[in-house]
């Protein structure tokens, strides 16, 4: 027989979370989400491993930001980012100093709906919180540092910066994911950009006149130079996929689009890590698992030994992943690949051009 002997012992009741995953995280989906916190701390954070994160769900709203997201951005553990709008746009709900609420999810949302409150499940916050998001997101993007057509990644890191400040003047105690991305050079991206809050209030700004807009293209360029640049330097490229949709296709297409697109030599991603609650047999591609991807050159076929599916909800794994890994490896130096955009993708474009 070959494997892991299943001998546990008992739980003791001060158990810390990594013996609890290393030890009793037995088989199962248990089992699978302790390989994905191994994977994640034992390769994937190694220093020459571009790290990408993709989050869809609602995850901002129930305070995985400042729980679990900032801690991993400011310890170096994720290098990119692409997320969903809505997720940005709740991200920035404490940053103004508003509070949402856990409760029940059994409950009359007829009354909510005429008491002018709003719920997410089983969280619930007044409509004003809402309407205030979006009187600040209205100001901000009426500057004159938003007026032109830029890439989702400029816009996050400008309005990070104005999230940090809010921050200050309120003395907020849950820091955003804003802005701890533009304090250490992060690129966010956001794959539906038109599909959220943030891209909503901008679309009422174009009809007002103002120039700010996005630039899909230049997303889809800079999210694979990053790819590209970091694995024709030497090093690998991983990806951490909390649940699936959009920002899991931008995220895995970057590989495609180096070798179908641009025509240059690649193998796909190196470590693929999702957790999800979508099956793969409806086709979608949320449910769709890593040996899928290796079809596409999305994923490496080597490497298929580091790559797990965990099939449940992010908000169950990512609290666990992230003490696993803050409390297995030190931080890594930040990669800073925010300030590095336009060198990454003139290097690539070199080589497309070259390879025409």
């Amino acid at each position: 027989m070959q494997g892991r002997p299943l001998a546990p012992r008992a739980i003791p009741g001060d158990v810390g979370v990594r013996a609890l995953v290393d030890e009793f995280f037995l088989a199962y989906n248990a089992a699978r989400l302790r390989e994905a916190c191994r994977i994640f701390a034992l390769k994937m954070l190694e220093p020459d491993v571009t790290v990408g994160l993709t989050i869809s769900g609602a995850l901002t709203p129930a305070g995985l930001g400042p729980a679990a997201f900032v801690p991993l951005v400011e310890a170096g553990f994720v290098d990119w980012i692409v997320s969903t709008g809505a997720n940005l746009y709740h991200d920035l709900h404490r940053t103004l100093g508003f509070t949402l609420f856990g409760v029940s999810p059994q409950v009359d949302d007829l009354a909510l709906r005429r008491d002018k409150v709003i719920r997410i499940y089983d969280i619930v916050f007044d409509q004003e919180v809402l309407f205030k998001t979006d009187l600040f997101l209205s100001e901000v993007l009426k500057a004159d540092e938003f007026q032109h057509r830029m890439g989702t990644a400029e816009l996050h890191w400008r309005l990070g910066r104005y999230a940090l400040e809010r921050e200050k003047a309120l003395g907020a105690a849950a820091p955003s994911l804003l802005g701890a991305a533009h304090l250490a050079g992060v690129p966010i991206y956001t794959s539906s950009p038109g599909d959220s809050g943030v891209g909503m209030n901008l679309a009422a700004l174009r009809l007002q006149g103002f120039e700010v807009g996005f630039d899909p293209e230049l997303d889809v360029n800079e999210t694979a130079a990053i790819v590209y640049g970091a694995k024709r330097s030497g090093g690998k490229s991983g990806v951490l996929i909390l649940g699936g949709g959009s920002p899991k296709n931008f995220a895995l297409q970057t590989e495609p689009q180096i070798q179908e697109i641009y025509g240059l030599a690649e193998r796909g991603h190196d470590y693929f890590i999702q957790v999800t609650d979508a099956r793969p047999d409806t086709g979608g591609l949320s449910g769709a698992t890593s040996q899928e991807a290796v079809t596409w050159g999305k994923v490496d076929p080597v490497q298929l030994p580091d790559t797990v599916v965990c099939y449940t909800d992010s908000t169950i794994a990512l609290p666990i992943l992230a003490s696993y890994a803050l409390g297995s490896r030190k931080p890594r130096p930040l990669k800073r690949l925010y300030d590095r955009r336009t060198d990454l993708v003139a290097r690539m474009r070199a080589d497309f051009l070259a390879k025409k």
